[in-house]
């Protein structure tokens, strides 16, 4: 009989193989290799119809999610469990000269031997302990250790109760279209089958926190992510008379130095703190070279909440932004001031007043004078650019819709959300099923000194669609500051609300993902894990 450890790194091996970068049709390959691995297994070659996939809605390149379904005969019980994982990757451009290589982790090993590569990664290398390549750790290791699990309760089945749903899902590491277009899948299961979902496993990957960490941590629930936005609207002049307009990119960067990773700005819930936020592009909206000085200026931040409501967010960043206008205003007089005492020019303050608006706020202004007309504009601009542009530009758009309808050029900061939203969540116990969940995990790392529990994924994670923990409220003051959510990033809020699924993440070990030295620790990710997630998964049955 073949070992856990050597099946599960054969077939990591295998998977890193089907080169699946997000966006490409990689994606579907994989989907379908799995598939056929799946059937291949004596319990689907006889329970056919529990191996299915499902389309991804409204998905341009026809990606699809993958379910393979395994039912304990020892009594009979609507108990579920969710084994999950995504199937795509980052690029391999990072590999550089050694892109050929990068879905080929043995003769990239071999490679990197020739390289001058930094201590900690040639020890690892020639440790033999550690496999290298694209998606070593994040994560088709994960996938090959959830198939490992299937596949041997599959042949157990009549000394358990309960069933195990193991489900692959594609685009995690952009959108998480996958795990949200799954989402109708699991209502339908729940609903059809009355189908308890009691908890889902996640084995996106896990790694050292700080350097020296060696430590393998179980994630109680995962991170939130909110991507605050901003428009800045300035006042254009011919560079020859600089002191007549307003430069949004100084505003703009002035956000970003007081933004930008600032400790201040981490969010702190249930003991653990989010890292800072950190800007993911600014650009100013200038199409061509001119001596026209820019009009507007566009930037968002990545934003990782643990506890902190979608409005708190804003009000903070809106605050954040009066004061850069303020001091952008105040310093611009002063060395205005300083260049009329050096040419002798008459000073005059310079006629800028600071104004910042969330985008609620806008909205209502341009209804006020607009009526119907606002809405109809902004959904014309949806359906022109939705399937056009990168959904940023079009809610980009449809503010710069509002500044036009309420024909005002004065100089303005408008906040409002764009694409994505990372709903935050974790077990915290609040019913039975919960209670279980977290007696469970006690065990297991009160048993293992060198396992530790934390409550939040601090990494995305398609964990975050399982559960909500946004109230209703918060998630309204998030839509009507979100131009076009409903189209451009439809979360369905009510039916994750519904499931309510416990999502724990008992990952792969390694380092270094999403970089060309991605690997994973092959002890503990081909052997120790998958028993502990088969440990874990039949407590949680009832077994």
């Amino acid at each position: 009989m073949v070992k856990s450890e050597e099946f599960i790194e054969n077939l990591t091996a295998e998977l890193i193989g089907v080169p699946s970068i997000n966006g490409t049709q990689g994606e579907i390959d994989i989907i379908y290799y799995l598939e056929n691995k799946l059937r291949e297994l004596p319990y689907f070659l006889q329970h056919t119809d529990d191996v299915w996939t499902q389309d991804v809605s409204d998905d341009p390149l026809n990606r699809k999610n993958l379910f393979a379904l395994v039912k304990g005969t020892k009594t009979a019980s609507t108990k579920t469990v969710i084994l999950h994982a995504h199937c795509d990757t980052v690029t391999i451009e990072d590999f550089g000269g050694l892109k050929d290589l990068a879905t080929k982790p043995y003769l990239l090993a071999d490679k990197l031997k020739e390289l001058n590569l930094s201590e900690e990664i040639k020890d690892d290398l020639y440790s033999g302990d550690w496999l290298f390549g694209r998606g070593s750790v994040d994560m088709k290791s994960g996938i090959a250790a959830h198939f490992w699990v299937i596949k041997y309760l599959s042949e157990q089945t009549d000394l358990f109760e309960g069933n195990v749903l193991l489900m692959i899902n594609p685009i995690e590491e952009t959108t998480h279209g996958g795990i949200i277009g799954a989402i109708p899948e699991l209502v339908r299961l729940k609903e059809t089958y009355n189908t308890n979902f009691v908890s889902a496993i996640n084995t996106d990957f896990v790694g050292p926190l700080y350097k020296g960490d060696l430590s393998k941590y179980i994630y109680l629930g995962s991170v939130g992510k909110l991507l605050p936005s901003f428009l800045i609207r300035g006042k254009e002049t011919h560079v020859g008379q600089p002191f007549e307009g307003l430069d949004p990119n100084f505003l703009g960067g002035e956000l970003i130095s007081r933004i930008e990773l600032n400790p201040n700005l981490s969010d702190y819930n249930a003991g653990e703190y989010t890292p800072p936020p950190t800007v993911l592009k600014m650009k100013d909206l200038k199409p061509t070279y001119n001596v026209q000085t820019p009009i507007e200026t566009f930037l968002y931040f990545n934003y990782f909440v643990h506890g902190k409501s979608p409005d708190k967010v804003l009000e903070q960043l809106r605050g954040i932004a009066q004061d850069v206008f303020d001091d952008t205003v105040k310093h611009f007089n002063e060395l205005y001031q300083d260049y009329c005492e050096k040419t002798g020019i008459e000073f005059t303050p310079l006629p800028w007043n600071s104004r910042v608006m969330i985008y609620s706020e806008l909205y209502e202004q341009a209804v006020e004078s607009h009526g119907n007309e606002v809405d109809e504009r902004l959904t014309a601009i949806l359906n022109h650019y939705a399937e056009k542009e990168d959904p940023r530009e079009v809610t980009r758009r449809m503010v710069q819709e509002l500044l036009n309808l309420i024909d005002d050029k004065d100089p303005i900061i408008v906040v409002f959300f764009c694409t994505p939203y990372c709903p935050r969540n974790y077990v915290k116990g609040k019913n039975d099923n919960e209670k279980n969940v977290l007696a469970i995990i006690e065990g297991i790392s009160k048993q293992k000194e060198d396992i530790k529990t934390r409550n939040y994924f601090p990494f995305l994670s398609d964990s975050s669609y399982l559960s909500i923990d946004d109230s209703d409220e918060e998630i309204e003051q998030l839509k009507v500051n979100f131009p076009g959510m409903e189209k451009l990033y439809p979360v369905p809020v009510e039916k994750i609300k519904g499931l309510d699924i416990p999502a724990i993440t008992m990952g792969v070990w390694g380092k270094d993902a999403h970089k060309w030295t991605e690997r994973v620790y092959k002890p503990y990710a081909f052997q120790e894990l998958p028993k502990m997630i088969e440990r874990v998964t039949l407590e949680m049955l009832g077994n």
